[in-house]
Formats: structure tokens, sequence, C-alpha cells
């Protein structure tokens, strides 16, 4: 396969490659190699390609009408690595996500109102559903608007996103080893899934503050740091029933501190070995589930607000996201939504 038809989009804090499913081989060897080849991978500055040197700016949506009752269309994520021939799905992503609705709808899989436009998504890294609201004036996708999100310049029309049921969406249950706080390599860990399987730990644990910037966590003087870090995610990794993660993109890692801008808490997160420069949609909504779960070192920090339906805003290096729980009586996690943007940049052909 030589060329295809795609949408370059930004999604919420990522850019990818949005492609029907129609128009990629079946086959996913042939699939995957033709990607790796769009992108650029493997190549740091994947400068023979699309990606942008960067897992957040390498990403693929693949998106098909689904035959699902209740469902409007279904979407497969895959990260492409940057500088390793390694196509992954073991994860959703919740940015890339944000750009399924308007998608589905500029291609036809869903017909557009006049107003707004509602889009239920099956994702299928997990088995999860997501519903969109789409701006759809005329019945045509409206990107301009005046919602912000932190990690994006400028304002954009906001795009709703409420999860359902993504508890243990990978892990096969919230807390996958039943408790609250597992020792891993020596550092208490809160090994957690709802919508993304994360190890959550204090940053000071590790010997880091939970405040560094992206470039910090970069650096040749926090490599002994990482090397620890890494070395909890092999470890928890079968943990989490994630079996041998070492050429996987999860357990995302994620150090924890006080949060010092106002919100929830703050988080530092490892995608799995690059720092991410924001935090992932689905991400928070963990890091903020795990906020809630008693005896955490997230819970340890955390400012936690009153009341069944908490806002709670984790900050990352760029800024602040904001996740909304419902809990019920015992205190669980039963639905959480949160504010994304997205933006089509490009609409043509892609050559290998």
């Amino acid at each position: 396969m030589i060329s295809a038809p795609v949408m370059w989009m930004r999604g919420g804090t990522s850019k990818g490659a949005y492609f029907l499913a129609d128009d990629l081989p079946d086959d996913r060897r042939a699939r995957d190699e033709f990607l790796l080849r769009i992108m650029g991978s493997p190549d740091p500055r994947q400068i023979d390609g699309m990606g942008g040197g960067d897992p957040l700016t390498s990403k693929v949506a693949i998106v098909r009408k689904s035959a699902r009752e209740g469902i409007d269309v279904d979407y497969l994520f895959l990260q492409v690595f940057v500088d390793r021939a390694i196509v992954s799905d073991q994860q959703n992503c919740g940015n890339i996500l944000a750009g399924v609705g308007p998608f589905a709808i500029e291609r036809g899989l869903v017909p557009a109102a006049d107003g707004r436009t509602r889009v239920t998504i099956y994702m299928e890294n997990t088995g999860q559903v997501a519903i969109e609201d789409v701006r759809t004036p005329g019945g045509t996708v409206c990107y301009a608007g005046e919602a912000s999100i932190d990690g994006v310049p400028g304002t954009h029309a906001p795009i709703p996103v409420e999860f359902l049921d993504t508890a243990g969406s990978s892990c096969g249950a919230l807390l996958p080893t039943g408790r609250s706080v597992d020792l891993v390599d020596g550092v208490r860990c809160t090994l957690i899934d709802n919508g993304m399987p994360c190890v959550v730990f204090d940053a000071r644990d590790v010997g880091a503050t939970g405040y560094e910037t992206r470039e910090q966590l970069e650096s040749e003087a926090f490599a002994p740091i990482r090397d620890k870090i890494e070395a909890i995610r092999l470890a928890a990794g079968p943990l989490m029933n994630l079996g041998d993660v070492s050429a996987k993109s999860v357990p995302k890692m994620t150090l924890v501190a006080p949060p010092r801008g106002g919100g929830a808490i703050t988080a530092r997160v490892f995608i799995p070995h690059r720092a991410h420069a924001s935090i992932g949609v689905l991400g928070a909504v963990t890091v903020a589930t795990a906020c809630l779960v008693q005896g955490s070192p997230a819970a340890d920090v955390a400012r936690v607000p009153d009341g069944p339906r908490k806002t709670l805003g984790i900050e990352h290096p760029t800024g602040e996201m904001r996740c909304v729980l419902e809990v019920n009586d015992a205190g669980e996690v039963v639905s959480s939504a949160l504010l994304r943007t997205a933006r089509k940049l490009m609409d043509g052909i892609v050559y290998a």
C-alpha cells in the first residue's frame, strides 16, 4: 500500500492521522508497516514522515460506522512509537478521541443535525463508550468557538466528552490487585485503571518534587530517577494484568504532588518513557479517581471537594485539566466528563 485518504486533526492536546477503516489494509502487519512509513518511524525526528518527533504527534485514529446497537461509530486508537518500529493498540487516547466525533460527521458516518450533533463512540481498545456533543450549525462541523484548554493556543468550539463504564477498561478492575496501595520496587504505588492504566506514586518517593518541567524530566540529571520509574513500570505490568510491558505504552507512570495552582493535585506523567507535555484525558480521569482512593499516595496529597459531584483540577506542566466525577453513596465513581476541543488541519492523501 502506498497511499490512503486521511484527515490530519488536532484532538485535545495531541495531533494525528484519522482514517476510515475501509481505507487501510485489513491485514494488521500491512497496516502497521504503512503507518510506520507515513509517520517516519523509527527515527527520533520522524523526518521522512508526517510525525512530529513526539509521541503526542504520532497517533492514529481508525474509525468505522458501528454495527453495535446504540453506537454511532467504532474507534480504534493506535500509538505509533517515534524511535521504535512499534504500533501499539494497548491503550485508549482521550485526546485523539476528541476529534472522532467531528471526523465521523465530516466523513458522513453520522448525519449532522442543525445546531449540535451527539456522537456515541465505542472505543475498541478497551470496549468502553464515550459520548461527544459536536457543534454543527447548519449541519456543518464548526471548529471555531470560545472554549480554551491548557496546552493549546487560542480558543475553539467546545466538545464535551462523557465517559461511561471506564473502570478496569484494560486491567479488568479499577484496582487490579484489589489494594489501594502496593509496594512496587520499594515504592508505595496505586495501580489503577479508570480508562487508562496508571501507576500513581508520590514524586518524593523516587527523589523528585513533582513540579519539574518537561525539560527537567528528560534531562541527563534526571536519568537515575527515570531508570527507577521504568523499573517500577516493568514490575507493575504483570500485577496490573498487562503482562510484559517492556514494548507497551502502558501503564502510564504518574508522579503526584500537592497542588500549587488551585487544583486538586499536581501530576507529571511518562508515556511511558517520554515526559508528557500535559496529561492525557483518560490519564487525568484515572488520576482524579486515584485522589478518591482512601490511603493512596494521591489521596494523601490531594485537595478533594465535598459532595457527590466533584470537579478536580489535575495540574500538569502546561496548565490544568478539569475532570468532573459523579460518585455514588459508596464513594465509587459512576461517570466522568471533561471538556476538549479539536480542529481539522488537513484533508487529503498521505503517501508511504
